[in-house]
């Protein structure tokens, strides 16, 4: 493996790996991110719903969200699978792919690298769909052992029980999605090691706009702050 592909590879997983340390890092300064926003209001979620006699409107909306992880989940495996195919296709499958046009040249055991990153970048994202998908019906069970409107002394205890639920399997939920920046990052490899470096800065540029400046990100720092209590 050439130089500038090795140095390729690690920008990919210092970048991988590195990513959401940076973003709290820098969500520390710049009055939070999505995902640090969103911690207050679920938690003003569950109490809302705690205080609600009919609270049919938060399980559909939580089964909702069940739904999307498992869409997720079984895409990634549809991906993986194409991909192992191309891995395990044999000599025709690899030739196949160094004759495309936008290809770089490279050995076999190079194509199969190039390749594998991008499995196991796709496996851990499904991994954490798994995880989101499992804790997600943990919530489930919650709400339906939710205290009772007028049991006011067990709300707060609650709110903190299913925040410890919650915010784990949102988590989860997000790293997943984001498996999938970085797949499409590590797929340049493919073309070049100059364009999996650019891939995956911009994929860290996108996310940490997305996270921070979007105009969603200010709508929910907005809405953070109308939840947070004192």
């Amino acid at each position: 493996m050439s130089p500038v592909d090795t140095a390729a590879l690690v920008i990919f997983i210092l970048c991988w790996v590195g990513y959401e340390p940076l973003r709290r890092a820098l969500a520390k300064g710049r009055g939070g991110s999505i995902n640090i926003d969103m911690y207050p209001v679920r938690e003003e979620w569950i109490r809302r719903f705690l205080a609600r006699d009919n609270r049919i409107m938060d399980v559909n909306l939580l089964g909702h969200l069940l739904n999307s992880a498992s869409f997720f989940a079984s895409t990634n495996l549809l991906v993986i699978a194409a991909a192992a195919g191309v891995l395990f296709g044999g000599e025709a499958m690899r030739s196949n792919l160094q004759d495309l046009e936008f290809a770089s040249p490279a050995s076999d055991w190079l194509i199969e690298l190039k390749v594998g990153v991008v499995i196991i970048t796709l496996s851990r994202g499904l991994l954490d769909f798994v995880w989101a998908i499992r804790q997600l019906n943990y919530a489930m069970a919650l709400l339906g052992a939710a205290p009772e409107a007028t049991e006011k002394d067990k709300h707060e205890a609650f709110v903190a029980a299913a925040s410890d639920v919650l915010h784990p399997s949102f988590s989860a939920f997000n790293t997943g999605v984001r498996a999938y920046y970085f797949a499409l990052a590590a797929a340049a490899w493919l073309i070049s090691p100059w364009a999996m470096v650019l891939g995956v800065l911009a994929t860290v540029a996108i996310l940490l706009r997305r996270q921070m400046h979007s105009q969603a990100a200010r709508g929910i720092r907005a809405a953070r702050d109308l939840c947070v209590r004192d």
